[in-house]
């Protein structure tokens, strides 16, 4: 192992020093600690010799840091020696005697935490000679679950020490973050990652024994330059965190033919949907490699997620409606899986649907409004950022699609007026007498709207020179501009759902996730609200490995749809049930609880 390993993931840290804005997770925090020793996001640095106050100066003249000590929040402090990369216990340093057993449970009935601890095996990571290419061993969701399983039950000091090995590198924490069902947030250290694994050879494979004689195990350099290795530490500290702190269900894998068999008898399904069910009417999802945010990048944006940013609209609404055009529902369709969501309902068999769509699809397919909660709002409404005017969305989609700001009828002279006055007249972008203002002005003018006339005579009669009359005044350009009713970054989620979701998961028999990664809280955190009993069902094109389901049913949503309603012999309705009831499906078994559903070969 490279000796600067963790030392020179100290010293980027102490960049963060002074940077830190106390905004959460996604920021390395730097902070002194009890004993002289400093914090960075729960990650203890610990030096026999330093300066009093850290400075970036070479080792040689610091006299070197020795160790790494990690405090885990349900366990004791962790020491990695830096010269040896050994892990031991901080208070094995100052005790003459140290225990190394750990604490099993043997009152488990059926042996599931012998297991737990059997299968805890340390990291092995090889090298190829011959590529240069590093070669880490495939796991399945079992040894995730027993992973986490482990952490949770003996604590991160016994978990380092049983995961990882005596020589280890900052790939060996990259698998961990990976074993414990999560990725790199990084996705320019992720893309770096995956140019120097060799995904093609395991070393366990019986393919070439030449090849096996050319790998070797131990006695090599870190492959990551130092500015990268802060970054994983970060993120494997937030992961370590997060699995500590949230629920772990152990599940109980289903077959198919059990899960029909509940299908059919349950009586109040949550359904939990994402973008991955409207995928198939050509409308692209968030996250994948696909997706929409993949598609931003070429904003110069720090983070494509920002075009949902509420202050970024704030500030310039144009950020979103320069690429609102994108995610415009189209008006009126609806796929078959959204029809298997109606038939659901129809059965009496739907307790409640939250979708993070903002698409409002559901109810183009017949979803009762008090059958939905529509978690991240939708595009069915707008209103407008100053006075609150809410309109049907339809009413500004045309401007959506012309690229060019909806303004509220109601405030449109307002706006002229102030943007006329204000300090930043000169960065208006979109505003003088564009299609849209146009378009605005003549709605403006036919609002005839009974419920609001007293609104408009209020907001224009408050319109007058002396009211506004400071030549130095800034007007954010977001004043009078119509915002779809889509939850943004910096909002709380609707009333609804938090009305709702407390008695819905406590009275539900059955939970379905259809067409999402589970990335996005609080909406994911419902996996982890229902009672344990509850059977859990993934529909999805990918699994999700931070989440334990009974069964996880892979491929395209709507041919699921079909399959599952096949099998119940029942029908949908929906344009495409006439070829689809057709259509032979097959499954093929990948691993207990999961399975790949797929049209059979013509």
């Amino acid at each position: 192992m490279d000796d600067n390993l963790i030392s020179d993931a100290m010293k980027q840290s102490f960049y963060a020093r002074n940077h830190h804005s106390g905004d959460g997770d996604d920021d390395v925090t730097l902070n002194k600690g009890d004993g002289g020793r400093d914090i960075v996001d729960g990650v203890v640095l610990k030096s026999n010799k330093r300066p009093r106050d850290p400075v970036l100066m070479p080792l040689s003249s610091t006299g070197g840091f020795k160790d790494l000590v990690v405090d885990g929040p349900m366990s004791s402090s962790i020491v990695i020696d830096v010269n040896t990369a050994k892990v031991s216990d901080l208070e094995s340093e100052t005790s003459s005697s140290s225990s190394n057993e750990m604490y099993i449970d043997v009152d488990d009935d059926d042996g599931f935490l012998k297991k737990v601890v059997q299968n805890a095996k340390p990291v092995i990571i090889g090298k190829n000679l011959n590529t240069g290419k590093f070669i880490i061993h495939p796991f399945d969701k079992d040894e995730t679950l027993t992973a986490k399983f482990y952490l949770k039950k003996f604590g991160l000091r016994q978990f380092l020490e049983a995961y990882l090995p005596d020589e280890l590198t900052s790939l060996h924490l990259y698998y961990l973050i990976k074993l414990l069902g999560y990725e790199l947030k990084d996705q320019q250290l992720l893309n770096l990652i995956s140019s120097i694994i060799d995904v093609s050879l395991d070393y366990n494979s019986a393919d070439g024994v030449d090849n096996k004689s050319l790998i070797i195990y131990n006695n090599f350099n870190d492959p990551l330059k130092k500015e990268f290795i802060a970054r994983i530490l970060k993120d494997f500290q937030s992961v370590i965190s997060r699995v500590i702190h949230t629920p772990l269900r152990r599940p109980h894998y289903m077959t198919i033919e059990k899960f029909i068999a509940k299908l059919k008898s349950a009586k109040k399904i949550i359904v939990l949907t994402g973008a991955g069910i409207s995928t198939s009417l050509g409308i692209p999802d968030f996250r994948s490699s696909e997706g929409f945010y993949s598609k931003l990048r070429n904003l110069g944006l720090d983070d494509p997620q920002d075009v949902f940013n509420l202050q970024i609209f704030r500030e310039n609404p144009s950020v979103f409606y320069n690429i609102a055009y994108m995610v415009l529902p189209p008006e009126n369709i609806f796929s078959p899986l959204h029809s298997f969501l109606k038939l659901l309902q129809d059965k009496d068999k739907l307790l409640r649907n939250y979708t993070q769509n903002i698409d409002n699809l559901e109810s183009y397919a017949g979803i009762k409004p008090e059958k939905m909660v529509q978690c991240h709002g939708s595009f069915a409404t707008a209103s407008c950022f100053s006075c609150h005017l809410n309109v049907p969305g339809e009413k500004i989609f045309n401007s959506i699609r012309k690229v060019t700001l909806p303004l509220c009828p109601v405030c449109y002279d307002k706006r002229q007026y102030l943007f006329s006055i204000g300090n930043n007249k000169k960065d208006q972008e979109i505003e003088n007498e564009s299609d849209n203002e146009k378009e605005s002005h003549d709605n403006k003018e036919n609002h005839n709207d009974d419920d609001n006339d007293d609104d408009n005579d209020a907001l224009n009669s408050s319109l007058s020179e002396s009211s506004y009359s400071d030549p130095d005044m800034y007007v954010a350009k977001s004043f009078g501009v119509m915002k779809p009713d889509i939850t943004f970054f910096g909002e709380p989620l609707p009333d609804k759902f938090h009305n709702s979701i407390e008695k819905d998961v406590k009275g539900c028999d059955l939970l379905i996730c259809i067409g999402t990664s589970l990335k996005v809280s609080p909406v994911s955190d419902i996996v982890n609200m229902v009672p344990q009993h509850v059977p859990q069902i993934l529909i999805n094109k990918d699994p999700i490995r931070h989440c334990n389901f009974d069964l996880s049913l892979l491929g395209y949503c709507d041919d699921i749809a079909a399959y599952i309603s096949k099998l119940c012999d029942w029908k949908i309705d929906h344009p495409k049930w006439n070829d689809l009831s057709k259509q032979e499906f097959k499954n093929e078994k990948l691993q207990e609880g999961m399975y790949n559903i797929s049209k059979s070969d013509a």
